[in-house]
Order: C-alpha cells, then sequence, then structure tokens
C-alpha cells in the first residue's frame, strides 16, 4: 500500500489505503460506480468522469442505486432460498449492503467470495473483511472461470459440492463480445454443484439510446469499456438456467418491495435470477 493525497474541499487528505502501482490518472469504472453511489473511495479523474456522465444523462445515479437494490432484493431471495454460498464477481467496491451482510441477516452461517480485478474494490474488501470469518475477497479476473475457482481462498470459502449463487450484477457489459460472455456464464455454471443459481443485472439502452451511446463513449476512457446488449441478447447468457418471477426485466421490475414502478424502463437494466435447470 502507498498514501496518496486525495482531495477534501480545499485540503489534501492522505490516505494509504491505494496498492502500489494503481494509475490515479485515468478513471476507473468500480470507483465511478462508488462516486455515483456517493461513496469516499474515488479521486479527481473518478468523478470528473462521473460528473460529465452525469450532465449527459442526470438520472445515472438514481439507476446505479436502483442495480444496489435489485443486488440486496436477488441476494435476500437466494439465501431465503436456500443457498449458503456466494460467489460475487466483478464485487466493486464495499459499500452499505454487501452481499454477506445481506446474506446473513437471512442465516449467519452464509459464505461468500468476493472477487474483482481491481486492485483497490481487493484491498478495500480485504481491510473491510479482517476478521470477518467465512467471507474473502480476492483479486483475480472473472473471465478465467478456472483460475476464480481454483484460487486458495475461494477453494476455502465455496464447497463445490454444495449449491452456489454466482452473481453476476453489472459487470457483464464490462466483457467484451470477443472475450463470450456467453461461455464465460456457462463455464462458472457447469461448475456449479445441482441446485445452483445465477444472478445477473447487464446494462441495456432502454428508452434512452442517445444518452446510451453517450454513456458509453464515456467509459472508453477506463480499462473496462461498457458493452450493452439487447434483451435477446442477454436473455442468450441465461441458457441453462430455470427464470424464477418474473423473468428477465428491467431491473426496478424484478420484485420491488414496494410495487412494481409506473415506468421500469427509465431503469435500463436487465435483470433476472435463475436457477440451474440440471
Amino acid at each position: 500500500m502507498r498514501s496518496s493525497g486525495q482531495e477534501t474541499g480545499d485540503h489534501v487528505q492522505t490516505v494509504d489505503w491505494v496498492p502500489e502501482g494503481v494509475d490515479l490518472d485515468r478513471p476507473n469504472a468500480a470507483r465511478v460506480y462508488d462516486y455515483y453511489l456517493g461513496g469516499a473511495h474515488n479521486f479527481a479523474v473518478d468523478r470528473q468522469l462521473g460528473d460529465e456522465a452525469i450532465a449527459h444523462w442526470p438520472e445515472l445515479p438514481m439507476i446505479m442505486r436502483a442495480n444496489r437494490a435489485f443486488l440486496r432484493r436477488a441476494v435476500q431471495y437466494l439465501a431465503g432460498s436456500g443457498i449458503r454460498q456466494f460467489l460475487d464477481l466483478g464485487s466493486g467496491i464495499p459499500t452499505a449492503g454487501n452481499v454477506h451482510e445481506v446474506a446473513r441477516a437471512v442465516d449467519p452461517s452464509c459464505t461468500v467470495a468476493y472477487v474483482d480485478r481491481d486492485p483497490i474494490a481487493v484491498a478495500h474488501g480485504t481491510a473491510l473483511l479482517k476478521g470477518v470469518p467465512g467471507v474473502v475477497a480476492i483479486q483475480a479476473d472473472l473471465r478465467d472461470p478456472a483460475a476464480v475457482l481454483a484460487h486458495p481462498d475461494v477453494r476455502a470459502t465455496i464447497d463445490p459440492d454444495q449449491p452456489l449463487a454466482v452473481l453476476m450484477v453489472a459487470v457483464l457489459h464490462f466483457v467484451s463480445d470477443e472475450d463470450d460472455p456467453a461461455r464465460i456464464v456457462a463455464a462458472y455454471r457447469d461448475a456449479s454443484a445441482p441446485g445452483s443459481a445465477l444472478a445477473i443485472c447487464h446494462s441495456t439502452q432502454g428508452e434512452r439510446g442517445d444518452r446510451a451511446a453517450e454513456h458509453r463513449q464515456f467509459y472508453t476512457r477506463t480499462a473496462t469499456p461498457m458493452t450493452m446488449r439487447s434483451r435477446a441478447q442477454v436473455a442468450a447468457l441465461l441458457d441453462g438456467y430455470d427464470l424464477v418471477e418474473p423473468g428477465l426485466v428491467y431491473m426496478a421490475a424484478w420484485r420491488p418491495e414496494e410495487g412494481l414502478p409506473a415506468r421500469p424502463e427509465v431503469y435500463p437494466g436487465l435483470a433476472a435470477v435463475g436457477h440451474t435447470s440440471r
């Protein structure tokens, strides 16, 4: 770890949670997402990109909070259905309502492995989880399922013979077509025990194609450009899963706690939860 100056108003605050080698001159998707959620683990370059995006699409923070709310509802459902271990891929920077907190509110025995390739996200996760048994954070690339599942900390946390909930929430749109996201999803599915499940939320164009195009352009400035996909393309990623009601829908329409929103398409992320059909 190394210290780095971070702006706080007119002052520079020294922080010691930045791992060596992190490029602080280039915006990072995980840190921009943290900024949208009102977090403190972001830098001026991330806030600049976020502010530019919000200027073009003012509802973005609301959309990101809706995504986080879907994650919470999905984990509550999965833990309530009897699954006791979770693999959170592209987990990002820790914030309120983490997967282990939500799952353990249902059953304290739940175990969680957080996986992200961003060293800052993993550094925060490791610090947050220090002393918490049955929960780990590792730095790995979800595009290599074999390496993720073979990681010693994952092997120590996830029992391959028991049902597993794989969480791919707001991450697959950062996987390019060339990397074949369907192959990646299938690899985790095939490595999971019978009775396992998948929760997915994937960015899509929604009703504002003009804003979506601009938003994709902003992310070309990060190391993880965004690929928004159509409903048919997202549905194809769910092969081998039996979707629970209401199926593949806009994220705000997936089992909302306060009733179906009048216009769920305002939240342009497609979400679904399904159990393996084998």
